[in-house]
């Protein structure tokens, strides 16, 4: 008598559960984009703030001085708001990754005389990922709120990478254009 109950229950659990699965999993990959850009920016803002006080104090041209000092401005209201971002969102403060703290560390270890090269060529090509990356969750991003934060902030960036371009240049760190035409640090 049991099993003559059981049976279509668990028929119905198999049906909705293989109904259901595909939404969940829906969600589950929305959410994951949404918490990779609030990773991957966070992280990359947590470097570009600590990077732009360590180019305050060791470059030598006053262009380079004065992006690093833009920076650790623009990116200490940015990384505010990105953490406000992450609290509504229900996800963890951003934290600086592995990749991102190796490349502070290669910075913090570097001479004088080679910073300023350096760490403009490294601006162009982080301000162009940070284009990108921002662009991504502007566009395909599922919670509004991270959405729109990205798509407050893209123009920012693209000045932000303009005036890296611009510097790099000045200081004469080489910089060159990739296959989609954007340009990039080396």
């Amino acid at each position: 008598m049991l099993v003559k109950y059981l049976a279509p229950a668990t028929l119905a659990g198999l049906v909705l559960s293989a109904v259901l699965a595909p939404t969940q999993v829906a969600a589950q990959a929305a959410s994951a984009s949404d918490s990779g850009f609030i990773q991957m920016a966070g992280s990359l803002g947590l470097l570009q703030a600590k990077l732009g006080k360590l180019a305050e104090n060791k470059a030598s041209s006053p262009a380079v001085k004065d992006f690093g000092k833009r920076m650790v401005a623009d990116y200490a209201k940015l990384n505010e708001e990105l953490e406000a971002g992450a609290k509504q969102a229900a996800y963890p403060s951003p934290v600086m990754l592995r990749q991102h703290q190796q490349t502070y560390d290669r910075f913090l270890r570097m001479g004088r005389d080679s910073f300023d090269k350096k760490y403009m060529a490294e601006m162009v090509a982080d301000h162009t990922d940070a284009v990108r990356l921002y662009q991504q969750q502007a566009e395909r991003g599922r919670i509004a709120s991270l959405k729109e934060l990205a798509t407050k902030t893209l123009p920012t960036l693209q000045q932000q990478t303009a005036l890296a371009t611009e510097t790099a240049s000045s200081v004469g760190a080489e910089v060159t254009a990739t296959a989609d035409g954007e340009k990039q640090g080396s």
